[in-house]
């Protein structure tokens, strides 16, 4: 479609969904008629729960995750297991995680995995504060639920050595997971398997 025959505003909202994640030049134009059509439907109450969650939704302050309360609902949740704690590279993680059922401690999220290639480092993710929590918290056991790539297994070994003398016994996902795999894309059985399955790191 010659760039002539579309508004500016239309063009800033293909151009805006054409940046999400699965979503190319001609998904986002199917995307932006489908949203025209369904105006009062949809798009009237999507930019609403957009604009909601803009304002309200932040990252919780101990451990990472997505919520519009501070600590986020799954840190004050008594029902979970405080000595257990597991270890993601993202917030979606956890939700996969969650889905599966196949942990009732709680998280902490480490926003992305080292990756010295991509000049990500130490102080460019959340693990500082999972040390601190690690000899501040009554911790027992820590899951690293990583992600089965070079940079999950680079940051696994980072944070094994840096857990070390904290009294904390540290495991990692076992069974399940396969080489590469990413946590988000794997079902809910065979994402409960691994957490049972885990094993000191």
């Amino acid at each position: 479609m010659p760039a002539a025959t579309i508004g500016p505003e239309l063009q800033r909202l293909i151009d805006l969904l054409a940046k999400m994640p699965g979503l190319g030049p001609r998904s986002a134009k199917r995307a932006a008629l489908y949203l025209l059509k369904k105006r009062q439907q949809v798009m009237e109450p999507l930019a609403f729960a957009l604009d909601d969650a803009a304002n309200k939704v932040k990252p919780c302050s101990v451990c990472g995750n997505w919520d519009s309360i501070d600590p986020c609902a799954v840190c004050t949740d008594h029902d979970r297991d405080a000595a257990l704690l597991c270890v993601v590279q993202d917030v979606g993680d956890l939700w996969a995680l969650e889905r599966a059922g196949a942990h009732k401690g709680r998280y902490h999220v480490l926003g992305g995995l080292l990756s010295p290639l991509d000049g990500v480092g130490p102080d460019d993710l959340n693990m500082g504060a999972l040390v601190a929590r690690a000899k501040e918290d009554a911790i027992a056991e820590i899951v690293l639920a990583l992600p089965a790539t070079v940079d999950g297994q680079t940051t696994a070994h980072y944070l094994t050595e840096h857990l070390e003398g904290s009294g904390v016994k540290v495991t990692r996902l076992s069974q399940g997971v396969p080489v590469g795999g990413e946590l988000d894309y794997l079902d809910e059985g065979t994402l409960a398997a691994a957490m049972k399955s885990r094993r000191e790191f």
